[in-house]
């Protein structure tokens, strides 16, 4: 078997070499995933044949002189929330409804299809994108390749392991609270949640309409730069969409140079928490170290409203949720799993009156951050407490007390997470760099600084070190 690339950049390079071919390529992801996804549940269905016929068909365009990007010939997972012509959309649910976009794909993959990737398949999730792992339900248990012991986080579970252990290059997973960027921490990966508006979501099944996006999951990101330069761009049969908008050329922004830039450094309502794993503050300290060193000044800032929108999105997406499964949840409440129902059936708590509060705190909070942008470009935290946490220690209580994500699902802005370090056990830490609406370019550019300066990007779990380059 080959051995895999770590990035899709890199992997291109070796397609137009004539080094490799996306049919070699595919062919030693599916090998190594028979191997390995046994431990990991990663894969809920696996598209053994189109794939492959998908890489020949790109190496043949490829031969012929069609070029279609960097994502041509590479092998992709899709969050099995999100809609593959192939087959069903479970939700890693037993709660399904078969014909829900059978047959179709979501605008997002028929996009990524057009610029030469080639899908191998749906990966595990939370049910529904929310709760936790439910192992009386007949999905796999998704495991961490870091240690096959932890949690890789959700909901975008086998998106975060499977690019970790080489199972594929790269993956869409969604992000509400945290689900692209959760996931992307813990399994060492780059993740990426753009700004709400950016990415149409038509054939994604719903977790909370105002706050879910379809974010890409990579290595690099470089990696996540050229999908989402793919995915972005206007679709009139979207409602979520920002009029108008229009994908930018992300890759041509990442210069390594962040001089001029002001980049503010949250320290106040991210580090000393409880919980807080020992090797934070000064993995953090050093990851601000290098984006001053890549030229940018930073300076120490406090998001305005910090506890109330973190708490408007944990509020807001029940609601939402609930809205869309209530009539299965009242017809078929013991098939969901009893962290899903719980936290669904949560949203019927709420009163109208309180969804309107919500909704006003969102706008207000937003405002004020939007004054604090006026004076900083960027805004870097941890992207959680600790790593991954072990099964044994799994609940909802601790979970909530690890992550600083769902702050920025409120407001809508972009926020990406890279790897910035580890902990004293040998578990990835991430460095959280959020940004202005629609400045996404600004947000990858400081993240790809980053990553020229740094190589915690390129590590890789042992369990699958001796199968990638």
């Amino acid at each position: 078997m080959i051995d895999i690339p770590r990035t899709m950049t890199e992997a291109a390079a070796l397609l137009r070499s004539g080094e490799l071919t996306s049919l070699a390529l595919t062919e030693a992801c599916f090998t190594l995933a028979d191997e390995l996804d046994p431990q990991l549940g990663t894969y809920i269905t696996r598209y053994d044949e189109s794939a492959l016929l998908a890489a020949k068909a790109a190496d043949e365009e490829l031969a012929s002189g069609v070029d279609r990007g960097v994502l041509h010939g590479m092998p992709l997972g899709i969050k099995d929330i999100i809609a593959c012509k192939e087959g069903e959309t479970t939700g890693n649910s037993v709660v399904f409804d078969a014909e829900w976009y059978a047959g179709a794909d979501a605008p997002v993959v028929a996009r990524l299809r057009e610029a030469g990737a080639v899908i191998t398949g749906k990966l595990t999730t939370m049910e529904y994108a929310c709760g936790l792992p439910d192992e009386t339900k007949p999905y796999p248990m998704p495991r961490n390749p870091w240690d096959t012991a932890t949690w890789p986080g959700g909901s975008s579970s086998g998106s975060g392991s499977g690019v970790a252990a080489g199972l594929f290059l790269g993956a869409l997973g969604t992000d509400t609270g945290g689900s692209v960027r959760l996931p992307a921490a813990f399994c060492g990966i780059t993740g990426m949640k753009q700004t709400y508006g950016l990415v149409p979501k038509s054939g994604c099944l719903p977790l909370g309409v105002t706050l879910d996006h379809i974010g890409p999951m990579t290595r690099s990101v470089a990696d996540a730069a050229a999908m989402l330069a793919v995915m972005a761009g206007y679709d009139g049969g979207d409602p979520s969409m920002a009029p108008g908008v229009a994908a930018g050329d992300y890759p041509s922004m990442l210069t390594g140079d962040l001089t001029g830039l002001a980049i503010g450094v949250e320290r106040e309502h991210h580090l000393g928490r409880p919980g807080c794993d020992p090797a934070l503050v000064d993995v953090f300290e050093s990851a601000v170290a290098a984006l001053a060193e890549a030229g940018a000044t930073v300076v120490d800032v406090s998001i305005p409203y910090y506890d109330e929108l973190a708490s408007a999105t944990m509020l807001c997406w029940p609601v939402e949720a609930f809205a869309f499964h209530r009539r299965w949840l009242a017809e078929r409440w013991t098939d969901y799993g009893r962290w899903t129902r719980s936290v669904i059936a949560a949203g019927a708590l709420l009163t109208a009156a309180d969804y309107a509060q919500i909704l006003k705190v969102r706008r207000i909070g937003k405002a004020a951050l939007d004054r604090l942008f006026t004076g900083v470009d960027l805004i870097v935290s941890p992207t959680c407490t600790a790593g991954a946490i072990s099964y044994d220690e799994l609940g909802w209580d601790n979970l909530m007390h690890t992550i600083f994500t769902p702050y920025w699902d409120a407001v809508g802005n972009p926020a990406l997470t890279v790897p910035m370090g580890f902990t004293a056990a040998g578990l990835p830490l991430g460095l959280q760099i959020a940004g202005r609406p629609f400045e996404d370019g600004l947000v990858l550019r400081a993240g790809d600084a980053f990553q020229r300066l740094t190589t915690h990007h390129l590590q890789v779990p042992a369990l699958a070190a001796g199968a990638i380059a």
